[in-house]
C-alpha cells in the first residue's frame, strides 16, 4: 500500500522535495513510462494544493497527445507551438501563465482554468513529454513551483 502525502505545515521547496522523492520512489524499477507518468498525476494530485488539471502530454511527432491525469476530460491532441504546453513542447522551456486569458492562442480545454504551469521533460535535448498544471486561480504558480516541477521532470527523464 501506498501513502505518500506531503505535510500541509511543511515550506513549498520541501513539498516539492517530497514530491520528488516519492515519485522516485513509485517509478523505481518500472520501465513502462505511462505506467510511470499514471502514479506522478496521481501525486501532483495529492500534494499539490488549488488545482483543477495535473497531468502529461506525450510528445509524438509534432504534437502532444493527452496522456495520464488527474482532473477533468482535457484536450486530447496539441499541435507543437499552439497554446501554453505546445509553446512549451515548441521551445523546450518552462511556460509560468499568471493568467491564462492573456496567454496569446491559449487552448481553453477547462474554461474554469485561470493560470498554467507546464514544464518539457527532456531527455538527449528532446521533448519526451510535458507536466501540465492548471488552477482556477488566477497567479497561483511562482518561480518556486516552476523550480519544483523541473527538478520532477529531470527526475523523471529516464523513466517515461
Amino acid at each position: 500500500m501506498y501513502d505518500f502525502r506531503a505535510d500541509p505545515a511543511s515550506s513549498k521547496p520541501e513539498i516539492y522535495r517530497q514530491l520528488c522523492d516519492a515519485a522516485l520512489a513509485l517509478t523505481e524499477g518500472e520501465r513502462d513510462g505511462i505506467a510511470n507518468m499514471a502514479n506522478v498525476a496521481a501525486l501532483l494530485w495529492e500534494y499539490l494544493p488549488d488545482l483543477n488539471w495535473a497531468g502529461f502530454y506525450r510528445a509524438m511527432g509534432d504534437e502532444l497527445v493527452l496522456g495520464p491525469f488527474a482532473g477533468r476530460p482535457a484536450c486530447i491532441r496539441i499541435p507543437f507551438g499552439q497554446g501554453v504546453c505546445g509553446a512549451a513542447a515548441a521551445s523546450g522551456q518552462t511556460q509560468l501563465v499568471a493568467d491564462v486569458n492573456a496567454f496569446p492562442g491559449h487552448i481553453a480545454c477547462d474554461a474554469a482554468s485561470r493560470s498554467e504551469l507546464v514544464v518539457p521533460v527532456m531527455k538527449n535535448g528532446e521533448v519526451l513529454a510535458v507536466i501540465d498544471l492548471d488552477s482556477p486561480t488566477p497567479a497561483r504558480f511562482d518561480a518556486e513551483d516552476a523550480a519544483g516541477i523541473e527538478r520532477l521532470a529531470g527526475a523523471l527523464a529516464s523513466r517515461l
